[in-house]
């Protein structure tokens, strides 16, 4: 399963499902704009270190415990007695993820969670603690720090558990339409669905008998 589907799936389980169990998917300024944007925090070649701080990029996480796996845009090691051992580094450190977004703040709690699931593949791999994290956002060009609280783990559990559930019955839910479909980058493909209550794959297929028919 993977990693970054956890915010689609918090911000619409139809549109996790388009993407991830049916294969859809369309780009949007929003997309291109953070796949623009997350060129450089992906970028395995640049490594950084400044003092007691090591940062590095796209590191690949996995957790068995979660069944899921997938990259951190940032990870940075703190050099730090109270850490854990990183043999790669020869000593102790602290470990932060930082999540890159290429918008704002949001009302709701998506990037904080995929920022959290990150966390609790990093605590698994290194069996260490990571208490908190940083999302940084491209519009105001500023780091937000987060609080992996028990309620926030909590919550990456059970939406991961839904997924799993959902992912291994190949099902795509139904969801009501609401004002953020107007933002989703597949909502053509997704609200003819939503009005007239057929799969995508009906849908197509009602298309393609229109054209054969001319």
């Amino acid at each position: 399963m993977q990693l970054s589907g956890i915010q689609h799936f918090a911000f619409c389980r139809r549109q996790w499902a388009l993407i991830h169990i049916e294969q859809q998917w369309a780009e949007n300024l929003r997309t291109v704009e953070g796949h623009i944007m997350h060129e450089r925090a992906h970028d395995s070649s640049i490594a950084e270190k400044r003092g007691d701080l090591i940062i590095s990029r796209a590191m690949p996480v996995h957790s068995a415990t979660l069944g899921i796996s997938g990259e951190c845009d940032i990870v940075e090691f703190h050099r730090s007695d109270d850490g854990v051992f990183i043999p790669e580094y020869n000593g102790k450190f602290t470990v932060t993820p930082v999540e890159y977004k290429r918008g704002s703040p949001k009302e709701n709690d998506v990037d904080e969670l995929q920022l959290c699931a990150q966390a609790i593949c990093l605590e698994e791999m290194l069996c260490c603690d990571i208490p908190i994290g940083y999302i940084y956002y491209g519009e105001t060009r500023r780091r937000q720090k987060v609080a992996l609280s028990e309620e926030l783990r909590g919550r990456v559990k059970a939406l991961l558990e839904e997924m799993h559930r959902l992912y291994d019955r190949g099902h795509t839910p139904m969801v009501k339409r609401t004002k953020s479909c107007n933002s989703c980058s597949i909502k053509d493909l997704c609200l003819p669905t939503i009005e007239k209550r057929r799969s995508v794959k009906e849908y197509i297929d009602s298309i393609l008998e229109e054209v054969t028919d001319q």
